[in-house]
Formats: structure tokens, sequence, C-alpha cells
């Protein structure tokens, strides 16, 4: 490519000459980021589903530099799925970088953000040796879980630090909804606001852009579409296209239920070495969650069906089943989600599912290193009194097996507290338990 016109693309892209637009600030990535950043010298690598905001996170963390004294020709941010940029590969990240200096001339070491870097070929090469011989401090997103191939990664082993970021929160939601929560009481004022917010967090989901359109459905299909053709059928060379679109839709339909590979071959007529090697791609795309039963024998935990969970309920409205038809199972894919983005701020926590031989079943259990911590149940309603009844026995058995005094249900209104022979069940609503999570009241 002529230089003139690589320096016309990232002169787009920068803030050289005038702002860009970086979106709504999400304070609790960009803090973290700025940590990694400032407390390492090593490779940043932000990974999470594409479509959820990685770009922008980048991007104000750009900004965030420049306004705390970086000069701004030592902020260079390169996005690789700019359709001008032609051959993906390691001589156009050296061409990019002669550009840049040439036409900018950076007075310091550079902060290099390189936006969905997976789609260059042999990039870690490129990244290693400009870490290795500190011309840049490197910054790099990628929409794929293993964002280091499996021949190049031992070149960043050690040298990089990650940041996983997902769909909004629901407090994320609520500020890109302009509602601010800042006490118990604005909690009070607010609360049937909220409840309604949180019906359209379940129904399309918290992808940022979905958030602030009113074309939320035709744009979670086009993500879609954008996650089967770039990053499934492209990246692992996919022929059965048909079967990855039959397998996503009886995932996304089947949120939150138990499955083996066996059933869901005779279901869908795939074989179930496809479905398991088909599963672990849409993993690392982070489309689909696989949960685990809980069990101190790693070969049962591998043996027992596995749960599955979806990155955002708005796709599983949009492909899978409605909104209105299984709320209960959206509740519980929203917990999920919500146990998953604490299980990233402390990698010791594990997350499992526990079921016994009477299939007596708890959604999930919260190990945090050996100790377990909680038992979470979802039931949406509890009014009918032989469901409240089955949820609690199952809790107490589970409780008195698990050794653990305290239990959680989450519903959509219910709110109390059970005592079951020296056991402690609460119940709490959805939208309170989520705000507690995320720090903004306390139970």
């Amino acid at each position: 490519m002529d230089k003139n016109e690589i320096f016309d693309i990232l002169d787009n892209w920068n803030e050289w000459a005038s702002q860009k637009d970086i979106g709504l600030i999400r304070n609790s990535y960009l803090d973290r980021l700025k940590g990694l950043i400032h407390g390492s010298n090593q490779v940043i690598t932000i990974t999470g589903p594409r479509r959820a905001g990685k770009s922008y996170i980048m991007r104000q963390m750009g900004r965030l530099l420049s306004e705390n004294g970086v000069k701004k020709e030592n902020v260079l941010f390169v996005n690789f799925e700019d359709p001008r940029f032609l051959s993906l590969d390691t001589k156009l990240l050296i061409q990019i970088y002669d550009v840049y200096r040439e036409f900018m001339s950076p007075t310091e070491t550079p902060y290099i953000f390189l936006d969905e870097v997976q789609e260059v070929e042999e990039w870690e090469k490129w990244v290693s040796m400009m870490h290795e011989l500190k011309k840049a401090k490197i910054i790099v997103s990628g929409s794929n879980a293993h964002l280091l191939s499996r021949e190049l990664g031992t070149l960043l082993t050690g040298r990089h630090l990650d940041l996983n970021i997902f769909p909004l929160s629901f407090t994320e939601y609520l500020m890109f909804n302009k509602m601010e929560i800042k006490t118990s009481l604005d909690v009070n004022r607010k609360r049937t606001e909220i409840k309604g917010l949180l019906r359209k967090y379940m129904e399309y989901g918290s992808f940022p852009e979905v958030t602030l359109s009113k074309k939320k459905t035709e744009i979670l299909l086009n993500y879609f579409n954008d996650l089967l053709t770039k990053d499934l059928l492209k990246r692992f060379r996919i022929r059965k296209t048909k079967d990855m679109k039959a397998l996503i839709k009886f995932y996304l339909s089947n949120a939150g239920n138990l499955i083996t590979f066996s059933s869901t071959e005779k279901y869908l007529n795939i074989s179930a070495d496809t479905i398991d090697k088909f599963s672990g791609y849409l993993e690392d795309v982070y489309l689909i969650f696989q949960l685990k039963r809980f069990s101190y024998k790693v070969k049962e935990q591998e043996k027992s069906p596995r749960k599955i969970y979806a990155i955002d309920a708005g796709l599983c409205n949009s492909l899978g089943f409605r909104f209105s038809e299984d709320i209960g199972h959206l509740a519980e894919n929203i917990v999920y989600l919500a146990l998953k983005r604490k299980q990233i701020l402390n990698p010791k926590i594990e997350l499992f599912y526990w079921k016994d031989v009477q299939h007596r079943e708890v959604d999930f259990v919260v190990k945090d290193g050996l100790d377990i911590k909680n038992l979470i149940q979802v039931c949406w309603s509890m009014r009918d009194e032989k469901t409240k009844n089955r949820e609690l026995r199952s809790l107490q058995k589970a409780m008195k097996e698990l050794k653990v005094e305290n239990a959680l249900i989450i519903t959509e209104d219910t709110e109390g507290e059970e005592k079951l022979n020296g056991f402690t069940v609460k119940t709490v609503p959805l939208w309170k338990w989520l705000l507690t999570e995320e720090g903004v009241i306390y139970l």
C-alpha cells in the first residue's frame, strides 16, 4: 500500500487533528485497563465478544492518556477491520509503524492500540519483537477467547496481561439509559423504572449499540451474521454452515438447560464429535458458555451433562426462544453472566451447578478457592406453593451436602427469608440482586 493511503486511514481513526467519538465511558473497565498499562511493562490483551465495546474502551484509554499529559502524536490506534487495509500480515504492521513514525514523529515511547488484531496473520511475531526491543507499549484486542494462536502464543507466554470485556452489566445498562443510582433512596424512588428497564435488559440484551438504538432486533441479527461469517466460518474454516447454524439456534433456545453431546446428536442429526468441536468454537468466540456439574471428582465433572448459557439474552430472543415463552431461563442466564463478570475480576472463583441422584438441582455453586461461598437458585415465580417447596428442598439438600449455611433464591418480585433446620435461605428480586452484586446497593 502507498504510505499516503495508510496515513489517511490512520488519520481517520486517531485524534491527532480532531477528537473522535469515544462513546459513553465505562469506568470499571477503563480503570482496570489504566491499572494494567501503568502497573506493568507487559503487552495488554483485551478480549471479549464482537461488539461488546472493546474498541471504545481502547479509544477512551487513548483519550485519557492525552488528558493526562501524553502528547497525541504518542498514541496510535489501528482498526484492522477497516476494509481499506488490503493484505493483513506482518508486512502491513511494519508499514503502518514506519508511516506513523514518518508522519507523526513520536517524541516518546508510543502507546499502540491494535484493534481486532486476530485479523492480521502472525501478528504475535511483530508484537513480540516490538515488546522485546521496548519500542512501544502495546495494547491489542480480539474477539476470541484464545487470542494468542497455539502456534505463536508461546512468543508472548508470561509477557501479557489480560482484560476481558463483556456487554453491559445492569448498572452500566441503567447508565446508558440515563438513569443514575447513587443511594438506596434513589432505588426506592425509581423502583418501577428500574424494573421496567430490567425487562428490556432481558428482552433485548445489553450490547452497547443495541441499548442505544431503536432498531434493536436488526442490529442483533447483523451481529450474529458478523459473528458467523467473520469469527466462525472464516477463522475455523467451517464448511458445514447449516450444521453450525442449527447448533447455534439449538443452544440459544436452550440457555439454562442441561445438554449432552449425545442427546444433541439425536435431536439435530449432527455427529457428537462435530457438536463437541463446534461447541469449542462457539465458546472461543464468546457466544456460549458451558457450566459443569459440581463434584470433587474431576472425572465425574467431565462426564456429567453441561448447562449452556449465552453471552446475551437479546441474541437468545432474536435467534432462539421468545422472551415471553421462557423468561425464567433468561433470568437464569442473566444471573450467570453477572457471576461470570465477578469471576473475571477474581480468577479464584469457580462456577458450577449442583445435582444429586434424585435429580434435585441448584442452579449455581459459587466456589472461591477451597471454600463454597454461595448457592444460588433462580426461580422467576414463587407464588405456587409446590414450586416454592421444591426449590427449598433442593437448596436444603445441597446446603447439607456441601456444608453451606446460607443460600439465595432470585425471583421476579418475592423478597424474604426462610429458616430450614439451621439453614437460612434468602429470597431477593433479580433487579435488586444485580444492583447489589454490582456494588450499587447493599442488602
